[in-house]
């Protein structure tokens, strides 16, 4: 019986405005290569000087994952040659990175598990090639090159790819709630390179890893980790040999495909950056920004739970993402119940935005508008029913509640004179049905509320409406 060993390298882009070494903008989507400059692109007798908010961004990152963070580090030179890296190598850290020795938890089958980070360290990204698909030649844009990154490493502690999903969409999560990255997977702000081997099962010993490269979804995580691991058991099974290299994941296919052998540190050739001195960071600015750190999610999750009484459930969905998190607490800020709240966010808001592929942040409607509906609610002016034709009018069209229940005429109605009299007449239609209730058919109470609220075009109130029926049959 094997078991897997994972352990993920994930590249974060930093949400800087300007590139680690130079002043050129990390705007995407620009033309090609119109965000260069000499610096990034390489030229003869430049000299490369650190962006402050990137090294701040990353020791923010370091402490939110219990990292400790080193007084003095200094960067290297990666050597490769690849037409996307000008230079000729890439300024990266390598033997005293920033940040060492952290972790994150995730929850996998309602259990906590814990994930060590080996180390987190500062590089710049690559350019683009850019391959046509029947040409015989491929371009280059170099905007992205000089674009800062952190390569956040985890400790080989990832046993499935259940658990390799989990922990990028956990630690994606972290990096926003930080606004230290936007996690754009499809732009490519965060993708990784996952390292996976077998071992038989209780064995202490690494078997044979082999390397993912540039997987750029939590699905594609998944898939490709399910697919590499079958590969390599039906190769242990057939008595053959898993070699080391560094394999490509294509989704058309769903299968990882060779893409070279498996270079070692040495092949790199690395020696410390000669333009860019050493860092060193003081522990009082650590201490600062130590403070300057919000309520992360699991923090912010036993919160929800504790203050507002929400359950496991709710609290998980409306912490996943810091912009939901204050849109809830927005609405109930307004006095108004948090688990009726957390109700209407889940089921009908997020259908609402998913339809239109939109997220929290460009929602149409404000807190206060769903506050000032639930407030129709409690003080009976309208029903559940009722309230969600409000809600929708209100998110097309950004009118308050109070307004589209006057305009409609949405009303609900709590006169039990009113109501007594459709249903006296629904009885008085429904003979038939009457006579099999009282012989026992219980169920049918239900067509009974169904067709006095049908009278009342929905408009009656329904506990009113069952029990006047409940009395009158």
């Amino acid at each position: 019986m094997y078991e897997a060993v994972i352990g993920l390298e994930v590249h974060a882009q930093m949400l800087t405005e300007t590139k680690i070494f130079c002043g050129c903008s990390t705007r995407f989507g620009a033309e090609p290569n119109t965000q260069t400059c000499p610096v990034c692109i390489g030229m003869p007798g430049v000299l490369p000087v650190l962006n402050k908010r990137a090294l701040e961004f990353a020791i923010k990152t370091g402490l939110a994952l219990d990292c400790s963070i080193s007084p003095y580090s200094r960067f290297a030179r990666k050597n490769y040659f690849y037409p996307d890296l000008p230079k000729g190598y890439q300024i990266s850290q390598y033997e005293l990175p920033l940040c060492e020795k952290g972790s994150l938890d995730i929850i996998i089958n309602g259990e906590k598990k814990r994930v060590g980070i080996t180390r987190i360290h500062m590089e710049e990204d690559a350019g683009k090639n850019i391959h046509q698909e029947n040409g015989d030649f491929s371009f280059v844009d170099l905007n992205r090159a000089g674009v800062p990154l952190m390569e956040i490493v985890s400790e080989p502690d990832i046993r499935s790819p259940l658990e390799a999903s989990e922990y990028m969409r956990k630690l994606r999560t972290i990096l926003r709630y930080l606004e230290v990255c936007d996690g754009n997977m499809e732009q490519g702000s965060l993708r990784c390179d996952a390292n996976v081997s077998m071992r038989h099962q209780g064995s202490e010993e690494f078997g044979v890893k082999v390397e993912i490269k540039n997987i750029n979804s939590f699905r594609f995580v998944e898939k490709a980790l399910e697919y590499e691991i079958k590969r390599q058991v039906r190769i242990l099974e057939g008595k053959g040999r898993i070699v080391q290299e560094t394999r490509l994941w294509d989704p058309s296919t769903g299968i990882t495909e060779s893409m070279r052998t498996k270079e070692e540190a040495h092949d790199y050739r690395y020696f410390p950056e000669p333009d860019l001195v050493p860092i060193v960071v003081s522990k009082e600015w650590i201490e600062e920004i130590l403070a300057s750190l919000p309520e992360l999610p699991d923090g912010k999750k036993e919160r929800f739970m504790s203050e507002y009484g929400l359950p496991d459930h709710d609290a998980d969905f409306l912490t996943a993402e810091k912009a939901t998190a204050q849109w809830f607490e927005a609405t109930v800020k307004e006095g108004v119940n948090p688990k009726s709240v957390s109700n209407w966010m889940m089921s009908e808001l997020m259908r609402l935005l998913n339809e239109e592929s939109r997220s929290i942040e460009e929602c149409p409607l404000r807190p206060g508008q769903l506050a000032e509906m639930l407030k129709l609610i409690d003080n009976g002016m309208i029903s559940g029913k009722i309230a969600k034709n409000v809600f929708e009018e209100m998110y097309r069209t950004g009118i308050g509640a109070e307004e589209v229940v006057r305009e409609k005429g949405l009303v609900q109605i709590s006169d039990a004179h009113v109501i007594e009299k459709a249903v006296n007449e629904v009885i008085a239609e429904n003979q038939k049905e009457v006579e099999r209730f009282r012989a026992g058919e219980e169920k049918l109470i239900g067509f009974f509320i169904g067709q006095v609220m049908k009278a009342t075009k929905g408009k009656a109130n329904p506990q009113l409406v069952n029990d006047l029926l409940k009395k009158w049959l």
